[in-house]
């Protein structure tokens, strides 16, 4: 099924099928955000491990039902655990998720994540508007780990990679966009102090992954993951907070209240637009 064709209603649906499922996801993922990224696959429903040495992580990969790669951190020993557990996975036919963070910044990153597309096939690719932008060869800004500058072409951007790759990207940004070689939708959803919390763009691979591990189609686990990220953003900030250590508590607390009832509840109308 195309991102385009997906409904934003069915999110329901989605959410009750990973609660009833319970995902065992495998993510190697950098250690400023590994309890956020544990915790955010506990929350939606998923079982969480974080198994990232050589060894270890193809053997873990051969009981998942999905495996984040994130290239936050990139020492030798950790991308060759992302390679064998990508290719353990890839043998199993489960969902492979990339979170190329920081690609584009330096070579070394633009390396690894060059690396890992060639050996590995990602089901799909979650970045920021500048890492997708770096990794489809477009001009992008990335500073560190965070995406800086204007990316008014991020749709096109983005089918462009889906095309190249074969995978569903996701481009989060303002505005969410999610696209697949048949074409792209932007997403309305989230809110401003998801900007402000060091890690909700490994979150979000993590709840990509999570759906991923327990939808079929992978199109609709990519596009119901996301808009279910940035609504639980939105329920976190109707929440009283101080200031972003206690929003990223209500953050934590609001996808863990996302049950298939809230979700069925939700006015979703004119969340998701074709625009590519």
């Amino acid at each position: 099924m195309s991102v385009t064709d997906i409904a934003a209603a069915d999110l329901a649906d989605s959410v009750r099928i990973v609660r009833q499922t319970e995902p065992l996801v495998q993510s190697l993922t950098n250690t400023v955000t590994i309890n956020d990224v544990a915790n955010v696959t506990l929350h939606w429903g998923g079982l969480p491990v974080m198994a990232d040495s050589f060894g270890d992580a193809g053997e873990m990969a051969e009981l998942a039902r999905a495996v984040l790669i994130n290239t936050g951190q990139v020492p030798d020993g950790r991308v060759e655990a992302m390679h064998e557990a990508g290719r353990k996975a890839n043998e199993r036919g489960i969902p492979v998720v990339l979170d190329p963070v920081g690609v584009g910044s330096t070579p070394s990153r633009q390396a690894v994540a060059e690396s890992l597309l060639s050996d590995i096939d990602f089901t799909v690719i979650n970045g920021n508007y500048g890492e997708i932008s770096a990794l489809a060869g477009v001009e992008a800004e990335v500073k560190g780990v965070e995406s800086v500058g204007d990316y008014d072409a991020i749709d096109r951007t983005a089918h462009s990679l889906a095309e190249s790759t074969d995978a569903i990207v996701v481009a989060s940004g303002i505005d969410d966009i999610v696209a697949d070689a048949d074409g792209a939708v932007r997403l309305t959803a989230g809110h401003e102090m998801l900007g402000e919390v060091v890690g909700t763009g490994c979150m979000l691979g993590g709840t990509i992954a999570t759906f991923c591990g327990a939808i079929d189609d992978a199109s609709t686990a990519a596009v119901h993951g996301t808009l279910g990220f940035g609504i639980a953003g939105e329920r976190a900030a109707d929440l009283e907070y101080a200031g972003p250590g206690s929003y990223r508590t209500n953050f934590r607390d609001a996808v863990s209240g996302i049950t298939s009832d809230v979700a069925a509840a939700l006015d979703l109308e004119d969340r998701v637009e074709t625009v590519h």
